[in-house]
């Protein structure tokens, strides 16, 4: 007997199911004409009727009703094989702070699942402590001083390169911080306006625009409503977009952004943190700063943000 077309007994199979060669076509998104004749050369093939034709559809014959069983657990068994074929998917949980995720991370997620759609990436935001032991976490973004962690990998992402940002349209008539700080202010969680006067005597103003997450005070400064302090990372889209221009540019610091995770590491999890590093590095990093000097005033390391 000539070897039985696969596409055959597909197309029986699901007229079996439907009951019908138009609704097994509609089904398969083929003809009821391809359909039927596939179905008729399965018949010619093996010598067997295997449908009743009948005016509302179709009813198996006794004979095509026990090929069927046989058929259909057949094709499940073939079905099953070739989903074990395929790579299963491995879940990662990245744990970033929220403005970390909304400004830089989450518009870069669909270069991730191009490159990795082997991966399910879910992210966590939050600026907490994480206990891989305990915690359901792959792998956490922290900002501030390096950690110590037992049993944890901890290396820096990117530094934090604070920077002082406003709405192009903002001029002030010098780049100085006296000058500046005279301008409508925004604070984020982190208080740096207020280490920074501190820490080169000058007065704090009474009243500032205060946020608690550095997200929203950067979008606070693209409406034009002061000046903000803010990490490049988390502004750089905005500045190459024309959203926002740099006043200056703080000294360096020992903040950071830190990548930590459990010591050993799963392959996945280390696909993760090599496409992180790629993405910082790869990251447009092109807009020059306001014109004039770049002013530099160091900050007091111990108003620094610990790392969790």
């Amino acid at each position: 007997m000539t070897r039985i077309n696969l596409n055959s007994l597909s197309m029986f199979d699901a007229a079996a199911q439907h009951g019908s060669f138009r609704r097994a076509a509609e089904a398969l998104h083929l003809t009821q004409g391809a359909v039927a004749q596939q179905v008729r050369n399965l018949e010619k093939q093996t010598q067997t009727q295997l449908f009743h034709r009948l005016p509302q559809g179709l009813s198996l014959t006794e004979e095509g009703r026990a090929y069927h069983e046989t058929v259909s657990a057949a094709l499940q068994q073939i079905e099953t094989a070739t989903r074990a074929l395929k790579p299963a998917t491995q879940s990662i949980t990245l744990s970033v702070p929220p403005s970390l995720a909304s400004k830089w991370l989450v518009p870069r997620l669909a270069n991730f699942a191009a490159q990795h759609p082997d991966i399910s990436l879910h992210i966590h935001a939050s600026e907490t402590r994480t206990d891989f032991a305990k915690d359901p976490v792959d792998i956490a973004i922290r900002q501030g001083q390096v950690p110590l962690v037992p049993n944890t990998h901890c290396e820096p992402l990117t530094p934090l390169d604070l920077i002082a940002v406003a709405r192009p349209s903002t001029n002030p008539t010098s780049l100085s911080l006296a000058n500046t700080v005279t301008l409508p202010l925004i604070e984020d969680g982190h208080n740096r306006w207020k280490t920074l006067c501190e820490d080169k005597g000058l007065l704090y103003p009474d009243t500032v625009l205060s946020f608690n997450q550095t997200a929203l005070a950067i979008d606070a400064a693209i409406t034009g409503q002061g000046v903000t302090l803010a990490p490049r990372l988390l502004v750089q889209d905005a500045l190459n977009q024309g959203h926002l221009t740099v006043l200056w540019h703080l000294a360096e610091t020992s903040e950071a952004y830190h990548l930590l995770h459990p010591s050993s590491r799963r392959r996945h999890r280390k696909a993760v943190v090599s496409w992180l590093k790629q993405e910082v590095v790869a990251g447009p990093n092109t807009t020059p700063l306001a014109q004039g000097r770049k002013n530099h005033f160091p900050r007091n390391g111990s108003h620094g943000n610990v790392l969790p």
